[in-house]
């Protein structure tokens, strides 16, 4: 199997300037949008689209991790289909004869959790934090719909599983070489954001804390705010050398440093500013985010994401 090193993806997200948005599905004999690629040893990432979910992609456009830790097998991401987890499992019995003994949902998304009912099928304990868990309670079912109206043929199988362990603070695990930390580190991207945080390796799977390759989306209940404090007093103190983002390639702290701490501030202080010349919601949808025009995802969230700053910071 070929195999990238982090090295080389490190170089791969700083140079490429093709949009991942338009480039064809990697790996056509799976449901993946690409093969799974040995980050560090033994941790392992299928990268998925850095686009809106389709059917080409299969609604792969995030990553899906796992953790091989000579004890058994660890997977970051239920996935958004029964089908979509299915073909990250049969991948995983390609790399190892380990058993998958747990899986986390990094966040309550539906591309986080909708292939959990494939993971319960087959015994295995599904883990969220507990405001994750009460998001699949609540959007269980409208992800589920959304998901099958791209997904079509490719959503059979998918039923709305909800985590079946939560916690509050972290979720550490002992398995085989590796210790494991699942964290919530504070309010974020969305309802029950987890990092899971590799001490001794020091790398980190952030989820959806942090973004590079693609612009962050800023959702209605996302305080970001309380995004940025989360940032400078939790994720940077954990000193990682090594992140796997929610979306992109493996890169280092200074990369989503840039495009998530910095995007935030950036856009804040457009938006600021806009306010304080008593600009209008209106025309808060058009503030400068020139720097950002490259990143994937621009034309469909760079808007919805001043519009949505400008909501929040109207009242602060």
């Amino acid at each position: 199997m070929f195999r990238y090193t982090l090295t080389a993806l490190v170089l791969f997200t700083a140079s490429t300037a093709i949009s991942s948005e338009n480039i064809a599905d990697k790996y056509p004999g799976s449901l993946l949008y690409d093969e799974p690629v040995e980050v560090i040893p033994g941790v392992w990432s299928a990268i998925g689209a850095t686009a809106p979910p389709t059917y080409e992609n299969s609604g792969h456009n995030n990553n899906l991790s796992f953790i091989v830790t000579g004890d058994g097998v660890v997977v970051i991401n239920g996935s958004a289909a029964y089908a979509l987890a299915k073909a990250l499992h049969d991948e995983i019995k390609r790399i190892t004869d380990q058993p998958v003994k747990l899986v986390f949902n990094e966040n309550g998304q539906g591309h986080a959790t909708l292939g959990n009912s494939y993971w319960a099928e087959q015994g295995v304990p599904i883990v969220a934090h507990v405001d994750a868990a009460h998001e699949v309670e609540e959007n269980g079912g409208p992800n589920l719909q959304a998901m099958k109206g791209y997904n079509r043929d490719k959503a059979e199988g998918t039923t709305v599983q909800v985590p079946t362990e939560t916690f509050s603070d972290e979720y550490i695990v002992e398995m085989g070489d590796f210790r494991i930390e699942a964290r919530h580190l504070g309010p974020a991207h969305s309802p029950g954001d987890i990092v899971v945080w590799l001490p001794e390796q020091s790398l980190v799977i952030s989820g959806d804390m942090a973004f590079h390759e693609r612009m962050l989306p800023i959702f209605a209940d996302t305080i970001t705010a309380d995004w940025l404090e989360t940032w400078e007093n939790e994720f940077e103190a954990l000193g990682a050398t090594y992140v796997i983002p929610g979306h992109g390639h493996p890169t280092n702290m200074a990369q989503v440093r840039r495009y998530t701490r910095d995007y935030l501030i950036y856009l804040r202080g457009k938006i600021r500013d806009h306010i304080d010349a008593g600009g209008e919601l209106t025309d808060a949808y058009y503030v400068d985010q020139t720097p950002y025009t490259h990143l994937d995802t621009f034309e469909e969230l760079a808007k919805k994401n001043a519009g949505r700053v400008f909501e929040q910071m109207e009242w602060e």
